[in-house]
């Protein structure tokens, strides 16, 4: 059996869980969340915990087993806690700004980026931090990557739009590369 997919997911107080058919609906004080359950996982709702069972023992029951399992309890935390990824702003005259809902990026091209985000998606700034945050696990972690995606840090400054606390992979240039002795000279 799944180690993951066994475990219970506790409820917490203000969180609301209800299995309708082939759906489990998730309510809590920051919004709702509904997920389409597979036909090889049944989800039980006991006094204040989700059971996550499957059907039957084939491969594919056993792989979604834990997924769905996790899937729901991403739910349950959204729902009660919220989601959020935070970005840093690396470079010389990069800047972030909020325009209405959107957020307009200025990082080296000859012109402003402008991402909406999504229903949902609560964008902030602060400095140099854009702080991507919502109920939904997946659609955070997927702002947050298209944010990114703008302007990747670079190898050899480090410029560019990362997580906090995501470490750059440093290539040296090419005056480490001459300074070293490496390309000077030559053989015969």
């Amino acid at each position: 059996m799944s180690r993951i997919g066994k475990q219970p997911i506790f409820i917490p107080k203000e969180v609301l869980v209800s299995v309708e058919g082939n759906r489990v609906k998730v309510k809590g004080p920051l919004g709702e969340l509904v997920q389409v359950l597979p036909p090889e996982i049944q989800v039980k709702v006991e006094s204040d915990k989700v059971v996550v069972k499957r059907v039957n023992d084939e491969k594919k029951s056993k792989s979604l087993h834990g997924l769905m399992r996790t899937l729901i309890f991403n739910m349950v935390k959204g729902v009660d806690q919220g989601w959020k990824k935070e970005l840093e702003l690396v470079g010389i005259g990069y800047k972030a700004a909020i325009e209405g809902e959107a957020l307009i990026l200025n990082v080296g091209f000859s012109h402003p980026v402008k991402v909406n985000p999504p229903p949902g998606i609560k964008l902030e700034v602060s400095g140099n931090k854009i702080t991507v945050s919502g109920i939904d696990k997946a659609l955070v972690g997927q702002v947050a990557a298209e944010i990114r995606a703008v302007k990747k840090p670079e190898p050899y400054k480090g410029k560019g739009i990362r997580y906090v606390g995501e470490k750059v992979r440093r290539k040296p240039g090419k005056a480490a590369k001459i300074g070293a002795g490496v390309g000077v000279g030559g053989g015969k």
